[in-house]
């Protein structure tokens, strides 16, 4: 199996970054996906963005031009820096892991907080 540690979540005021990061360990495959979802309060969680080992990426429309989703192999860790946070952006933050392709999500972090103040 799969662990997933996030860390980096807190507050900020709208216009704001914060990077978010997220450490994998266990039986980690050689060929793998790695991503973010969050769940604002009352909504259904929604994929943010997803990374392939092999740099392939997948992001939400309504964080593209903001989010930029990264990976060290070497370390199976990926991140998430969050550029110009809108109050809409509120959410907790899961990270994933998922076999089969950038949907998959096999596995989820225990997720961080992200709160954009206005």
């Amino acid at each position: 199996q799969v662990q997933l540690v996030e860390s980096g979540g807190g507050l900020v005021q709208a216009g704001g970054s914060l990077r978010l990061s997220c450490a994998a360990s266990g039986n980690i495959l050689s060929s793998n996906f790695m991503g973010w979802y969050r769940q604002a309060a009352g909504k259904q969680h929604e994929l943010v963005a997803a990374m392939a080992e092999s740099g392939a990426t997948n992001y939400a429309a309504s964080v593209k031009g903001r989010f930029t989703i990264s990976r060290d192999n070497a370390k199976n860790t990926v991140y998430l820096q969050m550029n110009s946070l809108k109050p809409e952006d509120t959410a907790v933050y899961y990270c994933t892991y998922g076999r089969s392709s950038l949907w998959a999500t096999d596995y989820w972090g225990q997720g961080t907080q992200v709160t954009v103040s206005s």
